[in-house]
């Protein structure tokens, strides 16, 4: 079986798992190959370097040999300093790499996804409203996968109206509603979020309704880790 060789190239890991004795398996979202299965060896032996280097939300170098579906890491390095997330921002950079290592596919490159993501972790770590990031990064994902939601026009092609209320269809996107049809959110809401402005965060509950309901028929029935980690974290705070 041929084997490939690629040296220095950006990537994120986004989870670890033990691999043998001393090993592990790395999942990785590359910038210019997409999501990768890597097996990193003797990274959990104690006397190894990379161990310390292979940290989550860091963007690094990455040096592999790809043969089959599983490639083996060679060299890791650091691109830059590592960001420090703490508390709810932490467990949120958790959850946006988990709705990547569920979400997307083995080996199929999304370059402005990775920019996005690399964005995103940023914010997180600059302190910014965790609402408005990932709502923002949720709606994006979407987009980039080819599951975008239909925001600025309703399900008859008229412009949404930010004073009205609407029924979000999964299959077809916003219906105009009675203001009092339980489960409606404002026009105002959607267009806040198509425009990325910070008044989504004014709708927060809303939105982040809708975007859960968008992104379940993609995640499947599995519970996601990370949501569990948040309601753990303010059942302690």
């Amino acid at each position: 079986m041929e084997q490939w060789r690629h040296q220095l190239e950006p990537g994120y890991l986004l989870h670890q798992r033990p691999y043998r004795d001393a090993d592990a398996i790395l999942d990785v979202f590359s910038r210019e190959h997409g999501r990768l299965g890597l097996v990193a060896r003797g990274v959990r032996s104690g006397r190894s370097r990379r161990a310390g280097v292979l940290q989550p939300f860091t963007e690094l170098l990455l040096s592999w040999t790809m043969r089959g579906e599983l490639g083996s890491l060679q060299e890791v390095e650091t691109a830059e300093a590592p960001l420090q997330l703490s508390g709810t921002a932490m467990i949120s950079g958790f959850y946006v790499n988990e709705l990547l290592a569920r979400l997307l596919r083995r080996e199929d490159p999304h370059p402005g996804l990775y920019d996005d993501y690399r964005q995103t972790l940023l914010l997180l770590a600059q302190g910014a409203d965790e609402t408005y990031v990932l709502r923002v990064f949720e709606k994006r994902l979407l987009e980039h996968l080819g599951y975008g939601l239909l925001l600025e026009h309703d399900v008859d092609g008229h412009a949404i109206d930010p004073q009205a209320r609407y029924a979000y269809l999964p299959e077809s996107g916003p219906q105009l509603a009675p203001a009092a049809q339980a489960g409606t959110l404002p026009g105002a809401a959607l267009l806040a979020l198509a425009q990325e402005t910070p008044q989504l965060v004014e709708h927060g509950r809303e939105l982040r309704d809708l975007l859960r309901r968008a992104l379940a028929p993609h995640l499947g029935d599995r519970p996601l880790k990370s949501r569990e980690l948040y309601r753990q974290f303010i059942r302690r705070s």
